[in-house]
């Protein structure tokens, strides 16, 4: 299959391209710069913004489906303040990208997977009184209202996305290295209050796979792996980087999960256990978050 993922430089992308690839599917990449990873180096790529650019130009076309793995969080925010993040969510994500896939439905594209949030479907409460997980779950929406008998998507929402890629660059993944590492002696050692699900970039590229194999057009899958509370999960860390600690959990703004990253609210637990039917349907390993902290931990040292 002739299959274009988008977002395919960064690590969600990049690894399921990966995989496609080994599976023996076409694949391209489209982001805005090409790929600076050696494993992706030698892949085809196309330029592409999903969110500036106009793609009635062809650069679509030929394509018989696509990933889409570029939709904005946090991170990308203006660090300028020339927009705030209302406006910039609402742009790039609650417009952006259903307009973006209806330009793959416009170029012939069959088949959509889109990768969104778990947000929406773990914290629906959020979505009136957060602008992040109110543009995720709009962009989810917008998306999957374009399914029709000819034009198949469907959404794998993640939680916490964990894993290493060869080459690519993570800053707070290398920054969660050290901390664990007792290299970084200016940061607080403590725990915040709550937790939520983690998953490993394999088994969503697992998941992702299935579901442009199998998922059902206009369904949106909740995945997920295991819940830890924070103070397990950075212990976890601590411990399988050779300094195990006990860390005191504290209310206050933690220096490498800030509170303005906790969009379920602050201090809040967000466990589940994905529908059995729907794991087995998208085919991902489970029991995966202490074997993909150890390998990120020896790619990030």
């Amino acid at each position: 299959m002739k299959i274009l993922v988008v977002g395919g430089t960064g690590l969600i992308g990049g690894h399921v391209a990966l995989e496609l690839l080994a599976a023996g599917h076409d694949v391209t990449l489209m982001a805005r710069k090409p790929p600076s990873t050696p494993a992706l180096s030698e892949m085809a790529y196309v330029s592409g913004d999903y969110v500036l650019d106009d793609f009635s130009d062809g650069r679509l076309e030929g394509f018989e489906a696509l990933i889409f793995a570029a939709a904005v969080d946090i991170r990308y925010l203006p660090s300028d303040g020339s927009e705030t993040p209302e406006a910039f969510y609402r742009r790039c994500n609650s417009d952006g990208v259903p307009r973006f896939i209806q330009a793959a439905k416009s170029a012939g594209i069959s088949k959509v997977v889109y990768v969104g949030s778990f947000y929406p479907q773990v914290a629906p409460q959020r979505i009136s009184a957060c602008p992040y997980v109110e543009s995720r779950h709009l962009a989810d929406e917008g998306a999957r209202a374009l399914a029709s008998s000819e034009f198949s998507v469907c959404s794998v929402n993640a939680p916490y996305v964990l894993g290493a890629l060869s080459g690519l660059e993570i800053e707070h993944l290398s920054v969660m290295v050290a901390y664990a590492r007792g290299q970084l002696e200016n940061l607080p050692l403590f725990a915040p209050p709550g937790g939520t699900n983690h998953l490993s970039v394999k088994s969503l590229s697992q998941a992702l796979i299935g579901a442009l194999a199998k998922g059902e057009s206009g369904k949106a899958y909740l995945v997920g792996d295991e819940n830890y509370s924070w103070k397990d999960y950075l212990e976890l860390w601590f411990s399988l980087a050779g300094n195990p600690m006990d860390l005191e959990v504290r209310t206050e703004d933690h220096p490498l999960l800030p509170n303005v990253i906790m969009f379920a609210g602050i201090g809040a637990t967000v466990s589940y256990e994905p529908d059995p039917d729907e794991s087995l349907l998208l085919g991902y390993s489970r029991n995966q978050i202490r074997d993909t902290i150890s390998e990120v931990i020896d790619v990030y040292g």
